[in-house]
């Protein structure tokens, strides 16, 4: 057996060597750094507190930019949508033509039809989604799909986004 005293014994051998060549010194210091541990465990605990805070709010960021992502894709495809409805009824691009603020037309032909298809989609999709179709007589349409998301001021002129697609048809 390398140590018969056991490791107690042989911690106790070495500290009464110490103590005797440095006459105490090390009692000395040892008394003195009693609740020094408790300290160093609550600036850890501090330390990890706020890096998991902070870990959290990138988390929280991370989602945020998500959603406007995934918004900003579902506009993409409701604009292609409606662009490839215009061109399936290419004799008629002058019907598609509406603003925002134009009540969605009623009418059973095939333009009102798309029109009125797309926006109850938009509305279902984007959070206050508007839409707003501008046709030229030389076959350019432009569309803007409008909605609501959460902005990171809080001011509400930068809730508005805005996606905006011009194409020849």
């Amino acid at each position: 057996m390398l140590f018969p005293l056991g490791l107690r014994g042989l911690l106790v051998l070495i500290t009464s060597c110490v103590n005797k060549v440095y006459g105490g010194y090390v009692k000395t210091i040892h008394q003195r750094q009693k609740g020094v541990g408790l300290i160093e465990v609550l600036v850890t605990v501090l330390i990890i507190a706020t890096a998991l805070l902070t870990l959290s709010a990138l988390q929280m960021r991370s989602l945020q930019f998500n959603h406007s992502a995934y918004l900003r894709s579902q506009a993409n495809i409701l604009a292609y949508d409606i662009l490839d409805r215009i061109r399936i009824n290419r004799n008629r691009v002058a019907e598609y033509s509406l603003d925002f603020a134009t009540a969605t037309p009623g009418g059973s032909n095939l333009s009102s039809v798309d029109i009125r298809e797309w926006r109850e989609l938009i509305g279902k999709v984007l959070p206050k989604g508007l839409g707003k179709i501008q046709c030229t007589g030389a076959g350019i349409c432009a569309v803007a799909i409008r909605w609501t998301e959460q902005n990171q001021t809080g001011e509400a002129d930068e809730d508005i986004a805005t996606f905006e697609y011009t194409t020849r048809i």
